[in-house]
């Protein structure tokens, strides 16, 4: 079992269950396929399981380490965001909706997409790796966000909540009515409200 999937806080961690998403952060691993850091670029990307029948060994010595999502809220949670080579249209739509959604920096269409990882370097981990959250009220929070209860993840979507695992989601909740932390970035948190819809698990 290898220490390939990836939890909303972007923790890697070892589970049997397969994901319906696969992200990259670069080589992570060693020879004996041992995590031995948690991100080796700033670009971190959410890909597809299949693209152009590409097939690669999982944990290549040498090669970027192949990282697994439950979905793709998940995977924003942890701080990701769209490949434009296997997924160029959602990565597309992403940018629009975040240019959109965060006029502050004052980027345009033609804006590196360096450019907004940067930021999201910046709201994803801290200086010692740790994340990086805010406070909000849940019922404030667009469908995709992720949140923390009694210290545990939980997903917002159609004015509910539901509490993840590795495997899926738990039944239906009722929103908080206090502030909680949450910890799907800021900047992506507005992409949301801005029209971009992540694809969740059912």
């Amino acid at each position: 079992m290898l220490q390939n999937r990836v939890d909303p806080y972007g923790n890697l961690i070892k589970s049997p269950a397969r994901g319906t998403f696969m992200g990259n952060r670069g080589l992570l691993h060693n020879e004996k396929q041992e995590i031995r850091r948690l991100f080796k670029l700033t670009a971190w990307i959410t890909c597809v399981l299949e693209f152009k029948d590409r097939k690669r060994p999982v944990m290549a010595p040498g090669q970027y380490t192949e990282l697994f999502f439950l979905d793709e809220p998940t995977s924003f949670a942890a701080g990701h965001r769209p490949c434009f080579e296997c997924r160029r249209a959602e990565a597309t739509a992403f940018k629009t909706f975040w240019l959109k959604g965060n006029p502050e920096y004052g980027f345009n269409a033609k804006t590196p997409i360096k450019a907004i990882d940067d930021i999201l370097q910046q709201e994803r981990i801290d200086q010692n790796n740790k994340k990086v959250t805010f406070l909000e009220y849940p019922d404030a929070l667009p469908d995709g966000t992720f949140i923390i209860f009694k210290n545990e993840p939980y997903l917002i979507r159609n004015g509910m909540m539901y509490f993840w695992s590795v495997e899926g989601y738990g039944i239906a909740k009722l929103l908080p009515k206090e502030k909680l932390s949450v910890l799907t970035p800021k900047s992506v948190v507005k992409t949301f409200r801005t029209g971009y819809l992540p694809s969740f698990i059912e």
